[in-house]
């Protein structure tokens, strides 16, 4: 499409605050984008304004008594920062998940585009009721999906889900992936020697849990499952890499178990782990994406994964992955299964990095969401 430029407005970026997968998914789009658009990157940060990977960043320091205020406080920073760089004006602005919905409300009338990258229900593992502590989060999603003139979810279970809780109507909402870059999950290691540089047995096979310790990824569920795995394979050990809120009570939980907690590592022993490991569960509740999927695949891991969201979309039982049902003894049956064929699992991982170098690429992606910009604009000249 013709050059634009674009503004993105996302809390978080791989190269300042980093809380999770949204500032891979953010940046490595933005990037991506870069190589033909004008892209300018409004987020938190104390650095000076920076240009990389042909992306222009802009810092802000907010401030507030909650998470709620806190964004709210960004939001206002980010558009002061946004007024200095509006000459000529952007073309199209770019906002990533509830939290700069306050920005999306101000910049409305301009031509707006909002991503769910995930919902507040589905971070608290498809609340009930009951247990649904953010409701005011859920209101400004909402929202933020009612004034932007176009919507896109990362996967088309999101994109549902979205539509159902917020009724937002068919023509406005697009599913358009996340992506990956896999070279860089992917090194040369000794398997036997990583392992036994972190104190694993290296003949055992070693299972990696990466991601949040909360209840949306059910790391609990996989604590519980392990007892029935190790009836059927005794030498198994399971590796949690992450931090959360829950990451006391399941150390309590896992006293007895072949079990270590290793907490947030850097990212080179990240993937120095990752590719000395044998298998990734991902034991999710609710997963949008899920790019722990991706990184797993690229490093030719195999994967047994919940059958729910965008790893149900993505992983094809029995080819590239095991699908289980969110329960312990279902997860328990999945990591039995690869455990039983070594062979298999070896497969179901090469075949798992096939798919990420077809499907997964960031230039197809973002094609797919210059798709959905292009038809941003053309719903606002049929408006007009």
């Amino acid at each position: 499409m013709e050059h634009l430029k674009i503004a993105f407005f996302c809390w978080e970026s791989l190269y300042a605050e980093r809380v999770g997968g949204l500032a891979n998914a953010a940046t490595n789009l933005a990037e991506t984008l870069a190589q033909h658009h004008e892209v300018h990157f409004f987020t938190r940060g104390e650095e000076r304004d920076a240009e990389i990977n042909g992306v222009r960043y802009h810092y802000c320091r907010p401030a507030g008594e909650d998470i709620v205020r806190y964004c709210s406080d960004m939001s206002l920073r980010m558009i002061e920062r946004f007024d200095e760089f509006d000459t000529p004006s952007f073309d199209l602005l770019h906002f990533h998940d509830w939290h700069v919905v306050d920005a999306l409300h101000r910049l409305r009338e301009r031509e707006t585009i909002f991503t769910y990258h995930s919902t507040e229900f589905g971070r608290n593992g498809n609340a009930t009721s009951s247990r649904w502590p953010f409701p005011e989060i859920s209101g400004i999603e909402r929202y933020g999906g009612s004034i932007a003139k176009r919507v896109t979810a990362v996967s088309s279970t999101l994109r549902r889900e979205a539509m159902d809780l917020y009724k937002i109507p068919d023509w406005k909402i697009d599913a358009v992936p996340n992506g990956i870059v896999p070279a860089h999950y992917q090194a040369e290691v000794d398997p036997e020697e990583v392992k036994r540089r972190y104190g694993f047995d290296p003949d055992s096979p070693l299972i990696l849990f990466i991601g949040r310790l909360a209840w949306q990824k059910g790391p609990d569920m996989l604590v519980d499952a392990v007892p029935n795995l190790l009836r059927e394979h005794a030498e198994s050990e399971v590796a949690f890499i992450g931090d959360g809120q829950m990451r006391r009570s399941l150390e309590t939980r896992a006293r007895s178990l072949p079990v270590r907690f290793l907490g947030r590592l850097t990212d080179t022993d990240y993937v120095t782990l990752l590719n000395a490991s044998d298998v990734v569960a991902i034991p999710s509740r609710n997963e949008p994406f899920g790019l722990v999927l991706l990184e797993a695949w690229s490093a030719g891991r195999c994967v047994v994964a919940s059958d729910v969201g965008g790893l149900s979309e993505n992983i094809d039982h029995g080819s590239d992955g095991v699908k289980v049902q969110p329960h312990p003894d279902s997860i328990a049956r999945g990591l039995s299964l690869v455990a039983d064929c070594p062979g298999t699992a070896h497969s179901m991982g090469q075949k798992g990095l096939s798919k990420v170098k077809k499907s997964f690429g960031w230039s197809r992606v973002a094609e797919r969401m210059e798709d959905s910009y292009r038809k941003t604009t053309e719903q606002d000249t049929l408006l007009c």
